[in-house]
Parts: C-alpha cells; sequence; structure tokens
C-alpha cells in the first residue's frame, strides 16, 4: 500500500535532481563559453571577499547578493537567448542582431546597476577602513 507513493516520491526525487543537473551544466555552459562570465566570476568573488572583510549587515549582504545574482541572471539569460537566435536565424539578420544587442543591454544595465550598489554599500565602509 506505500509502495505507490513511495515509488512518486522516488520519481519526484529523481526528476529534481535531473533537473539541477541540467541547470548547473547550463552555468558550466555559461563559464565555459562566454569571456564576460569569467569577469562577472572574478567581481562576484572579488565583492564577497571585501564584503566578508567589511562586515557588512545582514540587509546590505541582501542588497550585494541581489545585485550579483541580477548580473548573473543577465548574463545567463543573454547566453540562452544568443543560442536561440544562433539556431533560429543562423544567417545575419537586423532583428537577430536587435535581439542579441537587446539581451546584451540587459547585462549591461544589470552590470551598471551592481556597480552603484557595490559603490553605495561597499564605499563608506570601505572607505571608513582604508581612512582609519
Amino acid at each position: 500500500m506505500l509502495e505507490k507513493p513511495v515509488e512518486m516520491i522516488r520519481g519526484y526525487i529523481a526528476s529534481r535532481r535531473e533537473s539541477f543537473r541540467w541547470a548547473f551544466a547550463g552555468v558550466a555552459h555559461v563559464l565555459r563559453s562566454q569571456r564576460n562570465a569569467w569577469i562577472h566570476a572574478a567581481a562576484t568573488v572579488l565583492v564577497v571577499a571585501m564584503s566578508a572583510w567589511l562586515r557588512l549587515a545582514q540587509l546590505e549582504w541582501a542588497l550585494v547578493v541581489v545585485a550579483i545574482a541580477a548580473v548573473w541572471i543577465a548574463e545567463i539569460a543573454n547566453t540562452a537567448l544568443e543560442a536561440v537566435v544562433d539556431l533560429v536565424a543562423p544567417e545575419p539578420h537586423p532583428l537577430a542582431r536587435t535581439a542579441k544587442d537587446c539581451a546584451a543591454g540587459a547585462v549591461l544595465v544589470a552590470s551598471g546597476m551592481a556597480v552603484v550598489v557595490g559603490l553605495l554599500v561597499l564605499g563608506p565602509p570601505l572607505w571608513d577602513r582604508l581612512g582609519a
């Protein structure tokens, strides 16, 4: 009698595990194929290390994490959109170029906003540390 629910749970867990495997494969693809992803990775490590060194408050950490996540989400979505555009329009086309440019623009906006958040959150405590 319990076999059916147990099998359903096992199937659910297996499908979730597979979903996570594909998601991590997507992130790995971005890291392998996108030069800017390495810049984002280096910036992420630097900002997290600096945030820990400055002992940010919980809300400050939340702002930094959201800013970092926004950049990564934009980069991953940009990579996915570029792949789809290349699949659908292998030959150069003005609309394909527009789609790719807009997706790249989203990464630029997210990165710019992350820099602003970083300056607002990390700037004052860094200034205090370096000035002290």
